[in-house]
């Protein structure tokens, strides 16, 4: 049974939304306050976050850039502004998918079952063929170069995970995109160069062989020479 932690202050939202997951079986805890949620999320393990960007405390926006200091959690943010920006400011903050008010709790069940899904697909053990200066810790989602661990943020995980699980192997942007991004099919495949841009600079740090390849007109891979 997959536990998940609703952050909402809005009772009748919270209420809608909690009988809809319990309805699938999922188990919910529930709390209206940001600093609430980082002290749960510390201290016991969920398996999605679904977080309001307007709560009482402090923003959800806030929560995300705390949460990501400790934890890789799938997060689903629910907000009042559908604008682009906030969009987008979500998604590249670490959030896996954005909901606008008011929404169907029944999409919102099947956007969390799509996080779960992901999720399973980049917990199964990697290939043994993966290169030996890599070592991937799925269940902790943490990634070591050359022995050190890499401070990723989680969409520079999920992407070097990825590569890792097929060694060698050409991904192009439009696979990255489905797999990873899911549903925040709203940003460009230019989103996809600006992490490998990012995701190498941090290679780069622990030694200067490009382990990452650029295939023009293809995609990227994982040299599996390094």
């Amino acid at each position: 049974m997959a536990r998940i932690l609703l952050v909402e202050d809005e009772a009748a939202i919270a209420d809608a939304i909690v009988y809809a997951l319990q309805t699938e079986a999922f188990e919910v805890v529930r709390t209206g306050l940001g600093r609430e949620a980082l002290d749960l999320l510390q201290k016991e393990k969920f398996d999605v976050l679904i977080l309001d960007v307007g709560l009482p405390d402090q923003t959800g926006f806030d929560v995300c850039r705390e949460l990501r200091k400790f934890s890789q959690i799938p997060l689903i943010f629910l907000t009042a502004r559908g604008s682009e920006i906030d969009r987008v400011l979500g998604l590249e903050m670490g959030a896996d998918d954005y909901m606008v008010k008011p929404f169907s709790p029944r999409e919102l069940v099947a956007r969390v079952r799509v996080c779960l899904r992901r999720n399973a697909v980049l917990e199964k053990p990697v290939s043994n063929a993966v290169p030996s200066r890599f070592k991937h810790d799925p269940q902790g989602q943490r990634i070591e170069y050359m022995g050190q661990t890499l401070n990723l943020t989680r969409y520079e995980y999920l992407l070097l995970a990825a590569l890792l699980s097929r060694p060698g192997a050409v991904f192009s942007r439009a696979k990255l995109m489905q797999d990873i991004w899911v549903d925040a099919l709203e940003t460009a495949d230019r989103t996809v160069d600006t992490h490998i841009k990012t995701l190498r600079a941090k290679l780069r740090t622990v030694d200067e062989a490009d382990v990452l390849q650029t295939h023009r007109g293809m995609g990227y891979s994982i040299s599996i020479n390094q």
